[in-house]
């Protein structure tokens, strides 16, 4: 579905990077770029610099307006923005169409789009999935959740490339006419309970991904997922399920190898991509040893399911650094695991005192203030063999600016020990 934007009034909400990418396509398509953010100019003035041309976009900062918002045609909101904020309610008082940066990008999209969503996997499947239809020489396009809005791409794609697209629950419940060719929904376990009222409501969210598919589309899902095998039947898309295989157990990589079949792609292809593939950054990422202990950044790990993954495949005895931004979620079910693997526990940011409670009584929980402190305290008590995993399961906004600025920061403190 394709809208006429020429000289029409567009207000984005947020300045991140999904907004200014918003800003820099409506500038191109001859719109009105409208920009409008909570924070002070001074917290996202570096952000301006990435603006084609800042003269030509209005900037409204330090908080919203109503008769900023209420002079658009469409207003058009960043990932970060909450559905039931002040703005949005002026919009739908003036009639005014709401919609997701996703939602925008995929109205003007020529090209085919493979969707990726998951309560976890959702970064290295769509990686995977991305690297195996280069590999079979086609043009391909991997943005979205990953790091790079999908707006800054949509206008220099053709209809011969693929949109490889890591879409979040946050991403899904701001569209309307989305519609992927392929649809892949890795899991669904607990996260983002901060955001959405219930695992209900985080899972009608995701479920949006297949609203507008039909019997040309697929959706690719979990057959080890309770809540994905009841899905037969109801979806108009085609259903294909990824299931263990005894040579491939990893659910992202066989998300992916079904992916690329119903793209026309061989195994024998996806099984080369697998052999060398190296992972993502700050996925379970190794950054050095020092002193015979190993240091791992997995500062992707931002829920339950994700340090259940690092600390199943961490084979040393480890010091694990935890914490961060609380999402409202249950540890507990890791205390089996944590009181097997983990030899010490390093607890920070604003969920420091929850992790010490959930499991300060099977392993010693020290907290601290900063990450830096943190890292040093787990060097002393890391012994010689050991690791030390630094898998927060927990967002990174009570600290930092999201979780790849938290894992540079964590690499840069730990390639600076002695």
């Amino acid at each position: 579905m394709s809208f006429e934007l020429k000289n029409k009034k567009v207000t984005i909400i947020g300045a991140a990077r999904s907004g200014i990418a918003l800003a820099n396509s409506l500038l191109r398509l001859g719109a009105i770029a409208k920009l409008t953010e909570n924070k002070p100019l001074e917290q996202f003035k570096a952000a301006l610099q990435e603006l084609s041309d800042i003269q030509k976009v209005m900037i409204e900062a330090g908080g919203h307006t109503k008769a900023f918002v209420q002079d658009s045609d469409y207003v058009v909101l960043s990932p970060g923005v909450r559905l039931d904020v002040l703005p949005l309610q002026w919009a739908r008082e003036a009639g005014i169409e709401i919609m997701g940066e996703v939602e925008f990008a995929a109205r003007l999209c020529p090209a085919p789009i493979v969707a990726v969503t998951g309560s976890n996997g959702k970064t290295t499947t769509s990686t995977l999935i991305a690297e195996i239809i280069k590999a079979a020489g086609r043009n391909v396009c991997l943005c979205g959740n990953i790091g790079s809005p999908f707006s800054k791409h949509v206008l220099d794609l053709k209809p011969s490339d693929t949109v490889v697209l890591e879409i979040s629950s946050f991403q899904l419940e701001s569209t309307t006419y989305f519609k992927p060719h392929v649809a892949v929904w890795t899991n669904f376990s607990q996260n983002h309970l901060d955001r959405h009222r219930d695992l209900e409501e985080y899972f009608q969210a995701k479920l949006k991904i297949f609203t507008n598919q039909d019997s040309n589309d697929f959706a690719i899902l979990n057959f080890q997922d309770d809540a994905h095998r009841q899905l037969v039947g109801k979806l108009k898309a085609k259903v294909v399920f990824f299931k263990k295989e005894e040579i491939i157990d990893n659910p992202n990589y066989l998300a992916a190898l079904e992916t690329a079949r119903v793209l026309g792609i061989s195994e024998e292809i996806s099984r080369r991509v697998f052999a060398d593939f190296k992972g993502v950054e700050h996925r379970l990422e190794f950054v050095r040893e020092l002193h015979g202990v190993e240091f791992i950044n997995d500062s992707k790990s931002t829920t339950v399911e994700a340090g259940r993954w690092a600390l199943e495949r961490t084979k040393k005895p480890m010091v694990m650094i935890c914490g961060g931004l609380d999402k409202h979620l249950d540890y507990s079910p890791l205390r089996t695991l944590v009181a097997h693997k983990v030899k010490h526990m390093i607890a920070i940011g604003q969920a420091r005192f929850i992790m010490k409670s959930t499991f300060g009584d099977l392993v010693d929980v020290d907290v601290f203030n900063s990450l830096e402190e943190a890292v040093k305290a787990a060097q002393l008590v890391a012994h010689q063999g050991q690791s030390v995993l630094f898998s927060p399961m927990c967002a990174s906004f009570d600290m930092f600016n999201d979780y790849e600025h938290r894992g540079r920061v964590f690499k840069e403190i730990v390639n600076q020990l002695m």
